[in-house]
């Protein structure tokens, strides 16, 4: 049996593929993964989903993207995708040893953040320790935070997170930055920010919220605590695109590369949320890109035919 669609990856992009392409009769079959629901399982209150004016828990949205995906005939697979044959059409997927065929397939297998690995840090996620300014700065209105990290990425992050906290603590393992002058300018001269030159988390503290990191200097070895209640992790973000390696064409960061909307290098295939963005890597436009390429991939069918 051959699916008309297959969506690898269950976060708001997949799942809103397959609401779109379930509500098209399409019958989409949606492979979860090992980590179903993407990130946003990771995180706890969601505030800047539309339609959620009280905020809603990161697990319970994707619950009810999964029921809403379900109720109109999407058929949810908890299943890890381990192997793809792209090279022909229909395309293959292989769960282990089971064989699936498909007619198109959407993969919104999103993005992993990197995390620094230490003591505290898994313990405080979601209570302090975070990989998204953007997404949970407004909750440390009026507090000390710090920002792991020394790119653009990091400095952008610091620089969001100086609309709310009271003072933004930059931790940089280098006596340098490495963002871009005019980036590192911005930071270096605004009041709210300081740096910690050569340093390095040594541990994340705390006992149910974060309550300070633990510092250690690269060139002298000493340790310092520093007093904080949030710190924000930006040593960078990698896309989960291992499973394309040489059979979709991808950028000089490993994301994927779409074209026209949202059409990968291979007719047929199509790319959606942090897999392909890595600029926004917000719920909202993940899920925005799930519409377009569940409408994208429709259109394509209907043109085979």
């Amino acid at each position: 049996m051959t699916d008309r669609i297959a969506i690898v990856g269950s976060g708001p992009a997949g799942l809103t593929a397959a609401i779109y392409t379930a509500r098209a009769e399409l019958a989409p079959r949606v492979f979860e993964g090992i980590e179903a629901g993407g990130q946003l399982m990771l995180t706890t209150e969601v505030e800047n989903y539309p339609g959620f004016p009280d905020g809603i828990m990161g697990p319970e949205l994707m619950e009810l993207l999964r029921r809403q995906a379900g109720r109109f005939g999407a058929h949810l697979e908890a299943a890890q995708v381990t192997r793809v044959d792209l090279s022909t059409r229909p395309f293959r997927l292989w769960v282990d040893d089971q064989e699936h065929h498909a007619d198109t397939v959407i993969v919104a297998t999103g993005a992993a953040a990197r995390w620094l690995g230490v003591p505290g840090e898994e313990r405080l996620l979601g209570h302090g320790v975070s990989a998204c300014a953007t997404c949970d700065g407004f909750f440390f209105k009026g507090r000390p935070v710090a920002v792991v990290g020394g790119g653009d990425s990091a400095m952008e992050e610091a620089l969001f997170l100086t609309k709310f906290a009271t003072q933004v603590t930059v931790i940089h393992r280098r006596d340098a930055l490495r963002a871009s002058a005019i980036m590192a300018r911005r930071v270096l001269e605004h009041p709210k920010v300081q740096v910690r030159w050569n340093s390095v988390v040594e541990e994340i503290l705390g006992d149910g919220a974060v309550t300070g990191v633990r510092l250690r200097d690269v060139g002298t070895g000493a340790v310092a605590d520093l007093p904080l209640e949030g710190v924000f992790v930006a040593v960078g973000h990698d896309p989960r695109t291992d499973l394309f390696h040489g059979q979709l064409e991808l950028n000089e960061k490993g994301y994927l590369r779409t074209i026209e909307g949202t059409m990968t290098s291979v007719a047929g295939v199509f790319g959606a949320g942090d897999v392909v963005d890595f600029t926004y890597r917000q719920a909202v436009t993940a899920a925005g890109m799930g519409c377009r390429a569940a409408i994208d991939a429709e259109r394509w069918l209907e043109a085979q035919q």
